[in-house]
């Protein structure tokens, strides 16, 4: 079992906060905290609320993601996906919803619109030299692993 790690949340909106569906699940579903619905038209964006705030501890980020059901059913997909909250950040959680369907799509008060996952990352420090080491693919371009 993985360890557990606390993360101040306020929520203002009158839903539940996010949980996970099941023990093994890496996201959990972010809902729409709106005063009336949205008709998202075709190739229209729009940032929605969810009336969640956090606090992550520094290392942690947490990335909004697509839910899958959506995306194949519905064709509407998160626009900067994953779109990144830093530890620093501490407005509220908005998720820019994308919809790439030819039919309007109608978003409801406490619909579930995307998933959150919670990460650990490292931070870097670059260290400039004037070659990199060689390897099999070298610089081929992208799709290119030398096979064909």
């Amino acid at each position: 079992m993985n360890e557990t790690i606390p993360i101040q949340i306020v929520n203002h909106s009158k839903h539940p906060l996010p949980q996970y569906s099941t023990s093994q699940s890496a996201g959990m579903d972010l809902r729409a905290n709106l005063s009336e619905s949205i008709s998202l038209n075709p190739l229209q964006r729009v940032l929605v609320p969810t009336g969640l705030f956090i606090q992550l501890p520094t290392g942690f980020e947490a990335q909004v993601r697509p839910r899958s059901g959506l995306a194949l059913k519905k064709g509407i997909t998160v626009l900067n996906s994953p779109g990144t909250i830093d530890s620093d950040y501490r407005g509220e959680i908005g998720v820019i919803l994308i919809n790439l369907s030819s039919e309007v799509f109608v978003i409801e008060n406490g619909e579930r619109i995307a998933q959150l996952i919670i990460s650990k990352h490292e931070t870097i420090a670059w260290k400039p030299v004037e070659v990199l080491d060689e390897t099999e693919r070298s610089s081929g371009g992208f799709g290119h692993t030398g096979v064909n």
